[in-house]
């Protein structure tokens, strides 16, 4: 795990986008134990403010705190999978409706080029620039809805989106995952449609082969490891700052 020295300004809000990147980018995994101290010492500050930047990550879901076990990056469980992927639905139809109706040549070429990219970085078999540029296309379509109160009031739901799209990335196989970065294309060409039920449709399609592909790698890691009691299901406890 490659966590970088933190400036002194602003630490605690350092801390936290630090942390945060490294769990979006899997250099801290599922069920990773995440120690104050040995945090601290990584990132060249206190653990006051590695304190502080746990209990944000904890209320945005990415970590979870357990009695007399200290803190550990969150799995997605079963019923996160299905809660997000459910709501994440609902918002992103919403979302391309309201793209669509201010559709023009150049947002198509924007979305096109990130989708292209996205392609491109799959055959190279870069996975992780494959969830970045994923990441990207999805913040870009939100941010062309242009909903201020939207943005403001799923402002922490979309930190648990962009976990979900990391674990979906990492669910694929290097075959499967230039197909997902080709699909994306199909949302642009729903969207460039004018027509709102389809746009709807492709949407909800695309995230729930996702959340299928999430459940079926859930289930594998289920059977080869077990339930971990108290743990959430299929977790595996890393000691994160070793």
């Amino acid at each position: 795990m490659a966590l970088k020295s933190v400036p002194d300004l602003n630490v605690a809000d350092r801390v936290t986008v630090e942390l945060r990147e490294a769990i979006f980018s899997g250099d801290l995994a599922p069920g990773s134990r995440l120690v104050e101290r040995k945090l601290a010492e990584r990132l060249g500050t206190s653990h006051i403010p590695v304190r502080e930047a746990l209990t944000r990550l904890t209320e945005e879901g990415l970590v979870e705190r357990l009695p007399h076990r200290g803190a550990r990056v969150a799995a997605l469980t079963s019923r996160d999978l299905e809660e997000i992927s459910s709501l994440r639905t609902l918002l992103e139809q919403f979302v391309v409706v309201r793209v669509q109706a201010e559709w023009d040549a150049k947002t198509e070429a924007r979305l096109r080029k990130t989708v292209q990219q996205m392609v491109d970085a799959a055959e190279r078999g870069s996975s992780a620039r494959v969830f970045e540029l994923d990441r990207r296309f999805h913040e870009q379509l939100w941010e062309l809805a242009d909903h201020r109160m939207l943005m403001t009031i799923t402002s922490q739901l979309r930190s648990r989106i962009t976990g979900f799209l990391r674990a979906a990335n990492v669910a694929l196989d290097p075959e499967a995952r230039v197909a997902h970065a080709e699909t994306h294309n199909l949302i642009i060409d729903a969207i460039a449609s004018g027509d709102p039920e389809r746009a709807r449709t492709v949407m909800a399609e695309h995230i729930g082969e996702a959340a299928a592909r999430l459940e079926s790698h859930t289930e594998e890691g289920e059977a080869e490891a077990g339930p971990a009691p108290g743990t959430a299901t299929g977790a595996v406890a890393v000691e994160a700052a070793r």
